[in-house]
């Protein structure tokens, strides 16, 4: 257990450097367009190739490697098998998004005014091929954990953070708002050429794709597809925050989205580290019905993840006017600015363990093949309860209304999770 710490500890400082510069993105942002119609293009622009990133490229991954574990045919054949559907999975989702980007936002992000939707469009351009390359990083990573080179796939996440934030930056006096879209695409390919050249390098596995739909390929389709709605619905909260927020005035969008990626900060930190340790490991282990460590797992990590998320939420919750006013106070962002993102981060902040928590549970439902009741509360949480909660309360509350259905729906849904696995598993 010592040695499984040492290489949480390893991951986690490699994470906080990655995740200081993906959030240098936001006070980037937040320095130079503050809380106006260029700050929202960009954060609009932004969410659906991120929510494909991440929910397919999570799903496709997650389900890669607990069939790798439990397949007894070659390793080598399957990883290629793999590879070649992530590959056309990323594309043929990619293209239909680009062919279909007037419908998509004015779907989603119908009350955009005509400044912010012409400036969120140019983005979307740029962004959304992106995802073809994050998707498939997102399985390379996976691919260097499973064979417990982890240090790796966290250093791709650094790579893509610094090179995002860094050509944004650098670009900006020259392409204006424009160069998020090119920091977008390019950091991308920076982290999908190291990933790749890694694994050539320390040549795991052949990386010619196949094509073949083997017995393989399609259990890892039934795997991934509840976890990649599952996903969904967990990232729609990310989607829900835009629509919300885009119905209120005051750069509403803006606000939140700081708000929110602030309070998610220290828990990306330690999630990211942790289920990229805990995964493979767990799955190797309930592989070989080592009921014993499973328990221990788990135990040991929500004990963790109180020790560490409660502390956090308090001091966040507490100072949270001084930290918004050293992480964001300077540029376009202004007093103004900080009393509308106070509240609204203060509301997120009560949701930090609740999100964490039910990340680290579901890891467990899907080692052991249960894949569905997971996408079934979150469907009740994301879609039932947060709904309502904002729909109740955004009239009164404003913005914090998007924060507080957050919060309940969160604690509502690990609270399910935590209940049914103690009944199934004993956890």
């Amino acid at each position: 257990m010592n040695k499984f710490m040492k290489i949480i500890g390893a991951v986690a400082v490699i994470n906080i450097v990655a995740r200081l510069f993906g959030f240098l993105r936001e006070v980037a942002i937040a320095d130079e367009y503050g809380t106006t119609d260029p700050a929202n293009a960009i954060i609009t622009a932004y969410t659906i190739p991120n929510f494909i990133y991440l929910v397919v490229g999570g799903a496709l991954t997650t389900a890669f490697i607990s069939v790798y574990h439990s397949s007894k045919s070659d390793k080598g054949e399957y990883v290629r098998k793999a590879f070649g559907t992530v590959l056309l999975a990323a594309v043929g989702i990619t293209v239909v998004l680009l062919l279909l980007t007037d419908p998509v936002l004015n779907t989603f992000f119908k009350d955009l005014n005509e400044e912010e939707f012409t400036l969120t469009r140019e983005l979307y351009l740029w962004m959304m091929p992106s995802t073809i390359v994050l998707v498939l990083s997102t399985w390379m990573s996976g691919l260097f954990n499973i064979n417990g080179k982890f240090n790796l796939s966290s250093m791709a996440i650094l790579l893509y953070n610094a090179a995002f934030v860094g050509i944004a930056v650098a670009l900006t006096s020259t392409f204006g708002v424009q160069a998020y879209g090119i920091g977008a695409l390019v950091s991308a390919l920076l982290m999908g050429i190291f990933l790749y050249a890694g694994l050539r390098k320390a040549q795991f596995y052949s990386l010619k794709p196949s094509f073949e739909m083997s017995d393989d390929i399609k259990r890892l389709w039934v795997i991934a597809l509840p976890i990649l709605f599952g996903g969904a619905s967990l990232q729609f909260y990310n989607v829900i925050y835009r629509i919300a927020a885009t119905t209120l005035e005051g750069g509403a969008v803006s606000v939140v989205n700081y708000a929110s990626k602030l309070s998610a900060f220290p828990q990306a930190i330690m999630m990211t580290a942790v289920t990229t340790v805990v995964y493979p490991l767990l799955s190797k282990k309930e592989g070989e019905g080592d009921d014993k460590t499973v328990r221990a797992l788990y135990k040991k990590g929500l004990l963790y993840m109180v020790a560490l998320f409660v502390p956090a939420t308090l001091i966040a919750y507490f100072f949270a006017e001084p930290i918004i006013s050293l992480v964001y106070g300077r540029g376009e962002f202004g007093y103004k600015e900080i009393m509308a993102t106070t509240p609204v981060f203060q509301a997120f902040n009560w949701s930090m363990f609740f999100l964490a928590a039910t990340t680290y549970v579901t890891r467990f439902y899907y080692a052991k093949g249960n894949s569905m009741t997971p996408v079934i509360f979150s469907l009740i949480s994301v879609f039932g309860i947060n709904l309502t909660v904002i729909y109740l309360m955004i009239d009164s509350h404003g913005a914090t209304a998007i924060a507080y259905g957050t919060v309940i729906s969160a604690a509502i849904n690990f609270l399910m999770l935590a209940a049914y696995a103690r009944w199934k598993w004993k956890l």
